[in-house]
Order: structure tokens, then sequence, then C-alpha cells
């Protein structure tokens, strides 16, 4: 069996469990906002992901 085949099953399936996700979520009217998870956090989680973030952007500027 070619190795394309294994690959385009793998991300046809990971597709198809996107695509039904999406159908669930919005069957049961849920609203799923990235930038509403981290208002939940706790302070230290605030802190660490803005590091995060903040650093990350730093090495993308600074890239050789």
């Amino acid at each position: 069996m070619p190795i394309w085949i294994v690959f385009a099953g793998i991300i046809g399936g990971l597709l198809g469990f996107g695509a039904l996700v999406d159908y669930i979520a919005k069957k049961r009217s849920i609203e799923l906002d990235p930038e509403e998870g981290i208002k939940n956090a706790s302070d230290a989680e605030q802190i660490y992901m803005e590091n995060y973030l903040y650093q990350t952007k730093e090495n993308n500027n600074h890239f050789q």
C-alpha cells in the first residue's frame, strides 16, 4: 500500500472528525471562542500565556 494513501486516510479522518465536532457544536448552539478561554484562567496561567506569546513574537522577529 503506498504511503500517500495512508497519509490521505489520516488527513481525511482528521478533517471528518473536525467536521463532526463542528456539526455537533452548531446543532447544540455551542460557541467556541478561543479568546473566551483565557478569561477563565488563573492569574498565573494568564501571565504564562502572555509571556509565551511575547517570546514567540520576539523569536519570530529575530530569526536567522
